[in-house]
Protein backbone atom coordinates (compact mmCIF):
# COMPACT_ATOMS: atom_id res chain seq x y z
CA UNK A 1 0.00 0.00 0.00
CA UNK A 2 1.42 3.61 -1.25
CA UNK A 3 1.64 6.82 0.97
CA UNK A 4 -1.52 7.93 -1.44
CA UNK A 5 -4.57 9.43 -0.37
CA UNK A 6 -8.38 9.48 -1.70
CA UNK A 7 -10.48 12.28 -1.28
CA UNK A 8 -14.10 12.23 -1.95
CA UNK A 9 -16.40 14.81 -1.85
CA UNK A 10 -20.20 14.84 -2.14
CA UNK A 11 -21.39 17.86 -2.71
CA UNK A 12 -25.22 19.34 -2.18
CA UNK A 13 -26.06 21.19 -5.41
CA UNK A 14 -29.76 21.59 -3.87
CA UNK A 15 -31.73 24.51 -4.33
CA UNK A 16 -31.50 25.68 -0.92
CA UNK A 17 -27.30 26.80 -1.52
CA UNK A 18 -27.87 29.04 -3.78
CA UNK A 19 -27.78 32.12 -0.94
CA UNK A 20 -24.16 30.86 -0.66
CA UNK A 21 -23.34 29.22 -4.02
CA UNK A 22 -19.78 31.51 -5.00
CA UNK A 23 -18.87 30.99 -0.93
CA UNK A 24 -19.13 27.12 -1.85
CA UNK A 25 -17.27 27.46 -5.01
CA UNK A 26 -15.09 29.71 -3.66
CA UNK A 27 -14.49 27.69 -0.34
CA UNK A 28 -14.25 24.43 -2.44
CA UNK A 29 -11.47 26.00 -4.57
CA UNK A 30 -9.20 27.23 -1.55
CA UNK A 31 -9.43 23.98 -0.57
CA UNK A 32 -8.56 22.35 -4.13
CA UNK A 33 -5.79 24.73 -3.64
CA UNK A 34 -4.50 23.89 -0.33
CA UNK A 35 -4.51 20.23 -0.45
CA UNK A 36 -2.79 20.82 -4.16
CA UNK A 37 0.01 22.36 -2.23
CA UNK A 38 0.78 19.70 0.39
CA UNK A 39 3.27 17.31 -0.23
CA UNK A 40 1.90 13.12 -1.08
CA UNK A 41 0.15 12.10 -4.16
CA UNK A 42 -3.32 12.07 -3.90
CA UNK A 43 -6.60 11.32 -5.53
CA UNK A 44 -9.94 13.70 -5.71
CA UNK A 45 -13.34 12.50 -6.69
CA UNK A 46 -16.10 15.75 -6.65
CA UNK A 47 -19.58 14.62 -7.01
CA UNK A 48 -22.61 17.14 -7.04
CA UNK A 49 -25.92 15.80 -6.38
CA UNK A 50 -29.24 16.79 -6.28
CA UNK A 51 -33.14 15.45 -7.53
CA UNK A 52 -33.03 16.01 -11.08
CA UNK A 53 -29.17 14.43 -10.67
CA UNK A 54 -28.39 12.85 -7.49
CA UNK A 55 -25.31 11.73 -8.42
CA UNK A 56 -23.08 13.88 -11.05
CA UNK A 57 -19.29 12.71 -11.18
CA UNK A 58 -17.22 16.30 -12.28
CA UNK A 59 -14.13 14.46 -11.30
CA UNK A 60 -13.30 10.62 -10.85
CA UNK A 61 -10.51 9.35 -9.20
CA UNK A 62 -8.18 12.22 -10.80
CA UNK A 63 -4.88 12.74 -9.59
CA UNK A 64 -5.34 16.09 -7.24
CA UNK A 65 -2.85 18.14 -9.61
CA UNK A 66 -4.82 17.75 -12.65
CA UNK A 67 -8.11 18.65 -10.91
CA UNK A 68 -9.03 22.43 -12.07
CA UNK A 69 -11.46 24.64 -10.28
CA UNK A 70 -14.97 24.46 -9.80
CA UNK A 71 -16.68 27.15 -11.78
CA UNK A 72 -20.07 28.58 -11.01
CA UNK A 73 -21.35 27.34 -14.31
CA UNK A 74 -21.10 24.14 -13.11
CA UNK A 75 -22.29 24.86 -9.72
CA UNK A 76 -25.72 25.68 -9.90
CA UNK A 77 -28.29 24.88 -7.10
CA UNK A 78 -31.84 23.99 -7.95
CA UNK A 79 -34.24 21.06 -6.69
CA UNK A 80 -34.26 19.08 -3.47
CA UNK A 81 -32.15 16.59 -1.25
CA UNK A 82 -31.34 13.08 -1.79
CA UNK A 83 -28.50 12.86 0.32
CA UNK A 84 -28.57 9.19 0.91
CA UNK A 85 -28.48 8.18 -2.49
CA UNK A 86 -25.38 10.28 -2.61
CA UNK A 87 -23.52 8.99 0.51
CA UNK A 88 -24.56 5.65 -0.85
CA UNK A 89 -24.12 5.37 -4.44
CA UNK A 90 -20.34 7.20 -3.30
CA UNK A 91 -19.03 4.47 -1.18
CA UNK A 92 -20.10 2.08 -3.52
CA UNK A 93 -18.61 3.74 -6.36
CA UNK A 94 -15.40 4.10 -3.92
CA UNK A 95 -15.63 0.22 -2.86
CA UNK A 96 -15.42 -0.75 -6.40
CA UNK A 97 -12.68 1.41 -7.73
CA UNK A 98 -10.29 0.65 -4.68
CA UNK A 99 -11.17 -2.82 -5.44
CA UNK A 100 -10.03 -2.49 -9.50
CA UNK A 101 -6.66 -1.46 -8.06
CA UNK A 102 -4.01 -3.48 -7.05
CA UNK A 103 -3.33 -4.13 -3.37
CA UNK A 104 -0.01 -2.10 -3.66
CA UNK A 105 -1.77 1.06 -5.24
CA UNK A 106 -4.32 1.43 -2.58
CA UNK A 107 -4.35 5.01 -0.71
CA UNK A 108 -3.24 4.54 2.46
CA UNK A 109 -6.19 7.36 3.38
CA UNK A 110 -9.65 7.18 1.94
CA UNK A 111 -11.70 10.63 3.41
CA UNK A 112 -15.12 10.96 2.52
CA UNK A 113 -16.65 14.15 3.06
CA UNK A 114 -20.23 15.41 2.32
CA UNK A 115 -21.18 19.28 2.40
CA UNK A 116 -24.73 19.99 3.18
CA UNK A 117 -27.00 22.37 4.01
CA UNK A 118 -30.12 20.29 4.85
CA UNK A 119 -31.76 16.91 5.47
CA UNK A 120 -32.25 14.26 3.31
CA UNK A 121 -35.92 14.64 1.56
CA UNK A 122 -35.90 12.82 -1.74
CA UNK A 123 -34.00 9.65 -2.28
CA UNK A 124 -35.22 6.58 -4.48
CA UNK A 125 -32.81 4.12 -4.00
CA UNK A 126 -31.04 3.76 -0.54
CA UNK A 127 -32.46 4.07 2.98
CA UNK A 128 -31.08 5.71 6.10
CA UNK A 129 -30.33 1.71 7.21
CA UNK A 130 -28.10 1.10 4.16
CA UNK A 131 -25.95 3.82 4.57
CA UNK A 132 -25.56 3.26 7.84
CA UNK A 133 -24.16 -0.04 7.18
CA UNK A 134 -21.94 1.05 4.97
CA UNK A 135 -20.46 3.75 6.85
CA UNK A 136 -19.92 1.03 9.71
CA UNK A 137 -18.46 -1.60 7.19
CA UNK A 138 -16.19 1.17 6.15
CA UNK A 139 -14.74 2.59 8.68
CA UNK A 140 -13.62 -0.68 9.89
CA UNK A 141 -11.85 -0.50 6.85
CA UNK A 142 -10.06 2.74 7.98
CA UNK A 143 -12.34 5.14 5.73
CA UNK A 144 -12.62 8.49 7.06
CA UNK A 145 -16.11 9.78 7.06
CA UNK A 146 -16.50 13.79 7.50
CA UNK A 147 -19.59 15.72 7.47
CA UNK A 148 -19.74 19.67 6.93
CA UNK A 149 -23.19 20.64 7.57
CA UNK A 150 -25.38 24.66 7.44
CA UNK A 151 -28.09 22.49 8.98
CA UNK A 152 -27.99 21.20 12.45
CA UNK A 153 -30.88 18.18 11.69
CA UNK A 154 -28.67 16.66 9.18
CA UNK A 155 -25.88 17.48 11.41
CA UNK A 156 -27.62 15.23 14.20
CA UNK A 157 -28.57 12.51 11.31
CA UNK A 158 -25.03 12.28 10.09
CA UNK A 159 -24.31 11.18 13.86
CA UNK A 160 -27.01 8.51 13.56
CA UNK A 161 -25.50 7.10 10.39
CA UNK A 162 -22.07 6.33 12.22
CA UNK A 163 -20.12 9.96 11.70
CA UNK A 164 -18.73 10.44 14.72
CA UNK A 165 -19.00 14.03 16.30
CA UNK A 166 -15.36 14.97 16.04
CA UNK A 167 -15.15 14.29 12.39
CA UNK A 168 -18.68 16.95 11.78
CA UNK A 169 -18.47 20.25 11.66
CA UNK A 170 -22.02 22.52 11.77
CA UNK A 171 -20.89 26.09 9.90
CA UNK A 172 -23.69 29.10 9.78
CA UNK A 173 -24.80 29.75 6.25
CA UNK A 174 -23.17 32.65 5.38
CA UNK A 175 -19.85 34.00 3.37
CA UNK A 176 -17.67 33.42 6.53
CA UNK A 177 -19.37 30.39 8.11
CA UNK A 178 -18.93 28.45 4.84
CA UNK A 179 -14.66 30.00 4.24
CA UNK A 180 -13.85 28.97 7.51
CA UNK A 181 -15.92 25.25 7.33
CA UNK A 182 -13.48 24.72 4.16
CA UNK A 183 -10.37 26.08 5.37
CA UNK A 184 -10.54 24.36 8.75
CA UNK A 185 -11.72 20.46 6.68
CA UNK A 186 -8.22 21.68 4.66
CA UNK A 187 -6.34 21.68 7.62
CA UNK A 188 -7.51 18.11 9.32
CA UNK A 189 -8.02 16.68 6.13
CA UNK A 190 -3.99 18.25 5.03
CA UNK A 191 -3.03 16.71 8.87
CA UNK A 192 -4.70 12.74 8.24
CA UNK A 193 -2.62 12.49 4.72
CA UNK A 194 0.79 13.70 7.07
CA UNK A 195 -0.22 10.76 8.96
CA UNK A 196 -2.21 12.20 11.86
CA UNK A 197 -4.88 9.11 13.63
CA UNK A 198 -8.32 11.12 12.26
CA UNK A 199 -10.08 13.91 11.07
CA UNK A 200 -10.51 15.95 13.93
CA UNK A 201 -12.42 19.26 14.55
CA UNK A 202 -11.94 21.45 18.00
CA UNK A 203 -13.62 24.01 19.77
CA UNK A 204 -11.64 26.51 18.07
CA UNK A 205 -13.17 25.40 14.27
CA UNK A 206 -16.73 24.97 15.86
CA UNK A 207 -16.13 28.39 17.22
CA UNK A 208 -15.14 29.57 13.70
CA UNK A 209 -17.70 28.11 11.92
CA UNK A 210 -20.45 29.56 14.30
CA UNK A 211 -18.93 33.16 13.29
CA UNK A 212 -21.44 35.14 11.03
CA UNK A 213 -19.90 38.35 11.96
Amino acid sequence: MTDRSHITILLDRTGSMQDIRADVVGGFNAFLAAQQALPGQATLTLVQFDSQDPYEVIHAAAPLATVAPLTLEQYVPRASTPLYDAMGRGILDLELRLARLPEAERPRQVIFVVVTDGMENASREFRRDRVMALIEAKKKLGWDFVFLSADLGAFADAGDLGVVYESRLAFSKSARGSERAWAAASDKIGRRRGGAAAVVFDDQDRQAGDDTA
